[in-house]
């Protein structure tokens, strides 16, 4: 499918909205349009000229005998006028894309990360009932995403009030996993390929978290929260496990910090001995995550346990003692049906985790599904799916508290962490909003250094891949010299 791009910069907003609506054609961008062009194509353009005080904004899809065309003018003395011809360039082509289709999509002609965060920003500015008339009318959101929008949001605010100027959160990398699920595209590794790996990079790992504690004591910041992830940090043996946490503890004040979260992930990873370690660990908060409780999709997938393991993980971890279990599950998995999911949920109801994160598929172009060549389902099974959750999640006392979207993602649509009240995962607000400073340690890990007066970040990366990790560790101690800098610049 081709799109030609005529005189303005929008390239990357149409692709993405082009991309919702056809997720699974190849999607060529054209900046040089030939003198006749011929179908099928998607044109938009952007034209001014010194005798006019308007932009004029022309949309034209010709496709499958479907041939239409969109136009506005956009003052250009508008307040912002960039962003307001892309959003009316924006509008006009999801116009004529629905109507080619018979489709809408719930939200609307937002393509972002991080629509709480917008709608936050549009309610502190205005009010709430500006900001959801703003998503209605401006962005074309649907009702449905609209009051889940502002439930999380409020949510979410009660959160971000705990951070303060200098608050800041960790996060460690375990980019080890016991066999590689089919839709990842993280970095990690399975552990018995990198076997090797696993000592030494453990050993460098420790080190950069005590050299990064010394630089949060120096600079007077406060720990609100702790995040081991991955990969499957499980993956460690318990003996690491233990020591990896009592890193983490010796040299942080933890007098300050609000939540220890540890991704035990994988069933097949957990036993009574890692249990024991990390409770030993004072952590309070774990991820059991089996993303579905199928069997057969769980095969298909790429899971080397089964649903048995999964209830058997969470009986040990509640006979050890763990008052706060998350777990995630994934919406629109390979061969999974509504009815199937909803019997997924009704499983995990019966384990009665503290808070449920229901994730939507997303296609990642290094992901084993995407080289297979598996397709994004568009029978719009994964937005049943979330439809249950909306319906069936409340009614068993869990509240949206975050939300997120990523890209080729099934059906446009969006993450949330659902919980019981009290029973929030503080660090993924503060990580999705950008609230405060994040330092990260450990392969692919990325430091975010926020302006506690501003919404400006900068970002420090740790390299990608553990052989790097291990072979570079100088000069990551080397960029972990940039934190200070910031924070002597803020002074």
């Amino acid at each position: 499918m081709i799109v030609y791009i005529d005189n303005h910069n929008f390239h990357y907003e149409t692709e993405n909205l082009v991309r919702l609506f056809f997720p699974n054609e190849k999607i060529s961008i054209e900046k040089e349009i030939p003198k006749d062009i011929v179908p099928p194509y998607i044109y938009t353009s952007m034209r001014t000229d010194d005798k006019t005080v308007n932009a004029h904004i022309n949309v034209r899809v010709n496709m499958g005998g479907f041939d239409k065309t969109s136009v506005k003018d956009i003052s250009l003395s508008s307040k912002n006028f960039e962003k307001t011809a892309e959003r009316e360039m924006a509008v006009c082509l999801y116009t004529l894309l629905s109507e080619f289709t018979g489709t809408k999509k719930p939200w609307g002609i937002l393509t972002g990360v991080r629509p709480i965060k917008l709608f936050r920003r549009l309610s502190e500015k205005n009010g709430r009932e500006y900001a959801e008339g703003y998503f209605r009318n401006k962005l074309l959101v649907s009702d449905e995403k609209i009051r889940l929008s502002a439930w999380t949001e409020e949510n979410e605010r009660k959160i971000l009030a705990l951070s303060k100027p200098m608050s800041a959160s960790l996060y460690i990398s375990i980019p080890f996993c016991p066999s590689r699920c089919s839709y990842c595209s993280f970095i990690s590794q399975t552990a018995d390929k990198a076997k090797k790996l696993i000592a030494p990079y453990f050993e460098l790992l420790c080190r950069e978290i005590e050299y990064t504690a010394e630089i949060v004591k120096e600079k007077k910041l406060i720990l609100e929260s702790v995040y081991i992830g991955g990969g499957t940090p499980t993956t460690l043996s318990a003996e690491q496990m233990y020591i990896l946490i009592k890193t983490v503890r010796d040299n942080f004040d933890m007098s300050v910090c609000r939540e220890f979260t540890v991704e035990a992930g994988r069933p097949d990873t957990i036993d009574e001995e890692k249990l024991r370690a990390i409770s030993e660990g004072k952590v309070d908060r774990i991820s059991i995550n089996p993303q579905t409780l199928n069997d057969s999709v769980l095969e298909v997938i790429g899971r080397k346990h089964t649903s048995k393991q999964i209830y058997d993980a969470f009986a040990l971890a509640r006979k050890i003692g763990f008052g706060h279990i998350n777990t995630d599950l994934i919406a629109g998995l390979p061969t999974d049906t509504a009815e199937s999911f909803s019997k997924t949920l009704d499983g995990i109801f019966s384990l009665d985790p503290e808070s449920i994160t229901v994730h939507t598929l997303a296609l990642k172009r290094s992901s084993r599904l995407t080289l297979q060549g598996h397709s994004v389902n568009e029978d719009g099974s994964a937005a049943k799916m979330l439809a249950i959750c909306s319906e069936r999640l409340p009614e068993k006392g869990y509240e949206p508290y975050y939300l997120y979207r990523q890209s080729r993602i099934e059906g446009g649509l969006e993450n949330t962490g659902w919980s019981k009240k009290g029973y929030e995962g503080i660090y993924n607000v503060f990580v999705m909003d950008e609230t405060h400073t994040i330092l990260g340690c450990g392969a692919g890990a990325v430091t975010k250094l926020k302006n506690p007066y501003g919404n400006e970040l900068e970002r420090i990366f740790n390299y990608k891949y553990p052989y790097e990790y291990i072979s570079g560790f100088e000069e990551i101690l080397k960029r972990k010299e940039q934190v200070k800098n910031y924070y002597d610049r803020l002074s």
